[in-house]
């Protein structure tokens, strides 16, 4: 496998310099500030995260809002009190995207926090002492224990919230098949997430860089050259 030196070298020379590309890197992530994250804002974010998906973003942006108005700002315990008459009322509620599924995934996430928050403190907590290491348990968790948070739902739900972790995007992709790993272009298997998973973390060790940077400096380093203001404009997401 490639080292991620060179890799790295690629990314600054495509980015104009260290300094340029060092300025293009996201933060490393804080476990104490993940940790104190409230349990309303862990289920607003899987809430934005799940509408997203496969929808423009920019449309869920705008509308949020109403999103927080008609999800009670997404306090689980109050919506958990909630009779069936609220949520078939969503389904025709003009503040927030009518899609029954994606409704009803608030209701069930609402529960699968509480159920986490009864046994480590909160669902911030939780997050915060799950090591990078093993990504691939627990985007396992999210998917059998969440609702609809699989998949790239799950990868961008931790990168929101401030969880240090790779992203597997289409660059990342590209940048980890060009190093040398038998993965296929589409990374959906337990067994390529969890060649993924081992490259980063023998990158990591590597060089000391957390999930998150090694990740976006692998996205910079192949693909289209992105400029700044462009990568801004991506949020939490990778090129």
């Amino acid at each position: 496998m490639m080292k991620f030196s060179k890799i790295r070298a690629r990314a600054e020379k495509r980015k104009g310099g260290p300094d340029a590309l060092k300025r293009l890197l996201p933060a490393k992530p804080d476990p104490q500030v993940l940790a104190r994250v409230g349990n309303d804002r862990i289920l607003a974010e899987m809430t934005k995260r799940v509408f997203c998906a496969g929808f423009a973003w920019s449309v869920i942006e705008a509308k949020w809002p109403g999103f927080e108005e008609a999800f009670m700002a997404f306090e689980p315990g109050r919506l958990a009190l909630q009779p069936e008459e609220f949520w078939d009322g969503l389904v025709k509620d003009t503040r927030i995207v009518r899609n029954a599924a994606k409704i009803m995934s608030v209701r069930h996430n609402a529960s699968f926090i509480t159920d986490v928050s009864q046994v480590h403190g909160s669902f911030g907590k939780f997050l915060s002492g799950w090591p990078s290491s093993d990504e691939v348990g627990l985007l396992e968790l999210l998917a059998k224990r969440g609702n609809r948070l699989g998949g790239n739902t799950g990868q961008m739900l931790l990168r929101f919230l401030g969880w240090d972790g790779f992203v597997t995007s289409r660059d990342v992709v590209a940048c980890l098949r060009d190093a040398g790993l038998e993965i296929a272009e589409a990374v959906t298997s337990k067994r390529d997430l969890a060649k993924v998973q081992a490259q980063f973390n023998a990158w990591q060790k590597e060089t000391g860089l957390p999930y998150v940077q090694l990740s976006r400096i692998c996205a910079m380093s192949v693909g289209e050259n992105y400029s700044a203001d462009q990568l801004a404009s991506y949020a939490g997401a990778e090129e």
